[in-house]
């Protein structure tokens, strides 16, 4: 991949950097552990700012644009392995969408605390309520990702997009690109995501990340719904700019995401870590540093270690390979055994050519 790819492009989101000459862009998902409270969501969006985090997101919908009020056959979560086994469709969205006469104090405290907002809209109706509020940016839910008229509309705002790739094959992928980018200027950036909830590590196949970033010379990210840190720090060694992961105020006060968000320690912890992954990758080098520079002097090398007369032959018993580094490098050993010395030496006499004959 050379640099002028458009994956190596720097993409402004907020008045933040995402690229992979940036930090880590850090999103904290609210979703639906607001637990309808308003009072808690704004609580929510100061914890996030005390951590370190980048951005805040939330989701914008109804339960009304996102399925019918039904409690029968597949409107019905029957899977006894979901967290919401047995729930309606209908009142697991009633009891978790964020409100829209929430969004504009959710935002307004997100300003207040350095936190970049944007949401997640799931019909063209959420795209024109969120082009009112003037968002920096769009997030495409990964069991949207193949709604291309909703696609095209976030497209044509011209902002930056973040899709979810949960489920989707690699067709599906493309035609995801190929709609934002013939639909506006938008600049796309593909998140890696395993639609369970939680998910599995063993799920979660983040080798993907850099096949998906050159095959569709996009920048790539991770929306992790695992447990724990560890994915997203993986990611980022990977190439991710972005880690998008849900949080809480504390797991224990329940909501119908709680079970897989992160609690404000543990987002600290993830936002300090993914920075030390980003930080480590630096750039393809060999030899020292120059930070290491002075440590060479500590490199094994051939010393005197037995004093010896002018004319003694050089033996091991007399020359070793012992730390520090000031003399000949150890792989001169077969070249130095059976000569003599020039003169008298002593024992931690560092060996040198002029020492020999």
């Amino acid at each position: 991949m050379t640099t002028d790819n458009v994956a190596n492009r720097s993409i402004q989101l907020g008045g933040k950097e995402i690229g992979p000459a940036h930090r880590p862009f850090v999103v904290a998902e609210m979703s639906g552990n607001h637990n309808q409270s308003l009072d808690r969501a704004l609580e929510i969006v100061d914890a996030a700012a005390t951590t370190g985090a980048t951005a805040l997101k939330i989701q914008t919908y109804t339960p009304e644009t996102m399925t019918l009020d039904l409690r029968e056959r597949e409107f019905v979560i029957e899977d006894r392995n979901s967290l919401w086994a047995g729930r309606s469709l209908f009142d697991l969205y009633k009891e978790a969408h964020t409100p829209w006469e929430w969004h504009s104090p959710i935002f307004k405290r997100c300003r207040e605390r350095n936190l970049i907002a944007f949401s997640t809209p799931f019909d063209e109706t959420a795209v024109d309520f969120l082009e009112s509020l003037d968002v920096p940016a769009y997030k495409i839910a990964s069991f949207e990702n193949t709604d291309l008229p909703l696609l095209r509309r976030v497209a044509r705002t011209g902002k930056p997009i973040l899709v979810s790739t949960g489920m989707a094959t690699v067709a599906e992928i493309d035609d995801c690109v190929r709609t934002v980018r013939a639909a506006g200027k938008s600049e796309l950036i593909l998140l890696k995501c395993t639609s369970t909830y939680p998910a599995s590590p063993e799920h979660s196949n983040l080798l993907t990340l850099p096949h998906l970033r050159d095959l569709f010379d996009v920048q790539v990210g991770l929306s992790d719904h695992t447990t724990g840190i560890g994915a997203a720090v993986a990611a980022i060694a990977l190439g991710a700019t972005v880690v998008e992961k849900h949080f809480t105020l504390r797991r224990s006060d329940g909501g119908v995401d709680s079970a897989f968000s992160l609690e404000p320690a543990e987002l600290a912890a993830l936002v300090s870590e993914t920075d030390t992954a980003w930080r480590a990758l630096g750039r393809i080098n060999y030899g020292p540093t120059a930070t290491e520079k002075p440590s060479l002097r500590f490199r094994r090398s051939l010393y005197v270690v037995a004093d010896a007369k002018e004319g003694e032959l050089v033996t091991q018993k007399n020359i070793r390979a012992i730390r520090p580094g000031l003399g000949l490098s150890p792989k001169n050993l077969d070249e130095v055994l059976g000569r003599t010395f020039r003169r008298d030496v002593t024992r931690g006499t560092p060996l040198d050519w002029n020492l020999l004959k």
